[in-house]
């Protein structure tokens, strides 16, 4: 089955909100990382995606705060800033046996070296992807919106992702993010 290929922002504004539900749990103290990835390795599938601290100065960028991943039933925010480089986390991501998802990834794995240095493997990255499916818009908000009908809130997109507490709204955000790559991928396979 081919989609739309692509959707404008107004339509998307008149969308139902996206209504992915499911345990946010953060991760800010290097003692929890274990049980969370101990988590993530039973799944089959982990959504991920990245977040960093907006700047909103030429020439200024910063390094990565957050690295979400997701299970069909939680999502684990990890505050990198707080819980310093990990390998644990490290060896995940550079984990052959375990496919992940996301959109972007490349910049997200740029992003990621400058925290701690790691080669990612084992990737599906959702813009190549849903192409095959006719589907040529790159941004995760447009893409869900077509395979789903629904829309992904983009405002707290550049709030202060180093900010000594996440509010509720910024950890459904970073949650939303990481299960909506699985969710279209899933989705997308049920149409093969």
């Amino acid at each position: 089955m081919l989609y739309q290929s692509k959707i404008e922002k107004s339509v998307i504004s008149t969308l139902p909100p996206c209504d992915i539900v499911g345990e946010i749990i953060v991760i800010d103290r290097p003692e929890d990382v274990a049980a969370a990835i101990d988590d993530l390795k039973q799944c089959p599938l982990i959504g991920f995606d990245t977040e960093t601290r907006p700047s909103f100065r030429r020439g200024e960028s910063n390094t990565i705060s957050l690295l979400q991943l997701a299970t069909d039933q939680r999502a684990y925010l990890f505050r990198l800033k707080k819980i310093g480089p990990n390998q644990l986390l490290k060896d995940l991501l550079e984990s052959e046996e375990h496919m992940k998802v996301g959109l972007s990834v490349h910049d997200d794995f740029h992003s990621l070296n400058r925290w701690m240095p790691c080669r990612p493997k084992n990737f599906i990255e959702l813009q190549k992807y849903v192409k095959a499916f006719g589907i040529e818009e790159m941004s995760l908000q447009k893409i869900y919106a077509i395979v789903f009908n629904k829309k992904i809130s983009k405002r707290q997109q550049l709030s202060n992702w180093e900010a000594d507490q996440l509010t509720p709204a910024q950890q459904q955000y970073a949650a939303i993010d990481a299960w909506a790559c699985r969710d279209i991928y899933y989705e997308l396979q049920h149409k093969v």
